[in-house]
């Protein structure tokens, strides 16, 4: 999710767009300088006035699609529950200043192609517009310094840029209100703004029994994979522990697993050979130093690539999600109380290591905390608590959603992991 940071990150990305886009436009037009100002603050009485792009974030909605998700919650002794994103659209009006015959126009052109071209603001180009490197950030405005933090780039749902319709009486009015003279002018609506707040919050544990679904009995004739199996009937794998990839038609030739991760530039293969089962697919995945390096917790889309008999050219699966826990190593490095605050301390060695985009909490019992910021990939890292109940807790880590694996399912019924908890001080 974004910080509080993110609608100035959003007004950021889209100017560095339009000014990068504008570097090549042909004379006597250039150079274009492109502002994100209100338009009533724009001084069209320079003495060598110049044709100019403004971007004015005029109005914010909230998103409909994340309506249903809800409003933060507390339980009945005050504590947060929840952390439900704050999900928004950004209106904003795009407006060409010229100061010859047809200088807006010719200009607004080109913004809206440029804009039309890039209808969604991938990760990549978030990176770009908002990384200081190489420049020294202090030579850069102190508004876009602190925008480059805002975690735009990691919100789970992408950016898309839409022209937003408006007749002539809305454009009138907004102009009004303004309080400036109209230009050459066009609305967009940026959607969707995730906007999180990192505060400690309350979990309930988790329910140890699960009702099962039924299957499917038609079976389209392609390779198929249904679901995803860790081992002891667990909802996530850990790192050096095996795996199904359940499903039908599975069974031939040149068979590879692969395994993509948000975090990764390119999916993690793992070569399979020969594959005489056509129910599924088991594996092993990777571990040791340099598997907790290169496989950060979370989740993972899987696919196979296999020829099936018969054929000569290989088959693509579809993609079925898998869950890689974390697993915290326990007893932490050290659990203190602060004798004032009553607030707890936790530093705690976890695999495979988090990296900094990376969403991690720990959870004693009831109450959570978000980790520390932790610039590079660490596997070590630390959590302030709140008042945490003395004794033993349950222990449960979570990175990008993905819990470790407080429950041992081989028991009948299932029981908690005695290695899973830790002594808080009184």
């Amino acid at each position: 999710m974004s910080s509080q940071l993110a609608i100035g990150a959003v007004s950021a990305v889209l100017r560095n767009l339009l000014d990068n886009g504008l570097v090549d436009i042909p004379a006597p037009l250039s150079p274009v300088k492109v502002t994100a100002v209100a338009p009533d603050t724009i001084d069209l009485e320079e003495a060598e006035p110049s044709p100019s792009l403004n971007l004015f974030l005029y109005r914010t909605s909230l998103n409909q699609g994340w309506a249903e998700v809800g409003l933060p919650a507390f339980d009945g002794n005050g504590r947060r529950v929840s952390h439900p994103p704050l999900a928004l659209n950004l209106h904003y009006l795009l407006t060409a200043y010229g100061f010859a015959d047809f200088e807006a126009e010719i200009l607004l052109g080109y913004a809206m192609h440029l804009l039309h071209e890039r209808p969604v603001l991938d990760r990549a180009a978030i990176h770009t517009a908002l990384d200081t490197s190489p420049l020294d950030p202090s030579i850069l405005p102190p508004a876009f310094q602190t925008v480059s933090a805002a975690d735009l780039a990691d919100q789970v749902e992408g950016l898309t840029v839409t022209p937003e319709p408006m007749d002539t009486e809305e454009m009138s009015r907004l102009w009004s209100a303004i309080q400036s003279n109209y230009r050459p002018t066009v609305a967009y609506v940026v959607s969707v703004v995730l906007i999180e707040a990192r505060k400690p919050a309350r979990r309930a544990l988790p329910v140890l029994e699960r009702s099962l679904a039924v299957e499917p009995s038609l079976l389209p004739p392609y390779p198929t994979i249904t679901r995803v199996e860790p081992q002891g009937g667990q909802p996530a794998a850990r790192l050096g522990e095996p795996v199904r990839l359940a499903g039908h038609h599975l069974d031939g030739t040149s068979a590879v697993a692969r395994f993509a991760h948000r975090l990764l530039d390119a999916p993690h293969p793992i070569a399979i050979g020969a594959s005489t089962d056509a129910t599924g697919i088991d594996l092993t995945l990777p571990s040791g130093p340099t598997a907790e390096q290169d496989w950060p917790a979370g989740v993972y889309l899987v696919s196979v690539s296999l020829i099936r008999p018969g054929e000569l050219k290989p088959r693509e699966t579809n993609v079925a999600a898998m869950l890689l826990a974390p697993e915290p190593q326990l007893p932490p490095s050290t659990v203190s109380r602060d004798a004032t605050t009553r607030r707890v301390t936790v530093t705690l060695d976890v695999s495979p290591e988090v990296r900094p985009a990376q969403d991690v909490r720990l959870i004693l019992g009831g109450d959570g905390a978000p980790a520390a910021p932790h610039p590079t990939a660490t596997p070590t890292l630390t959590f302030e608590l709140g008042n945490v109940l003395p004794g033993a807790q349950w222990v449960r880590l979570t990175v990008d959603g993905v819990d470790s694996l407080l429950v041992d399912r081989s028991a009948e019924p299932p029981t908690f992991d005695a290695t899973q908890s830790v002594t808080v001080p009184a």
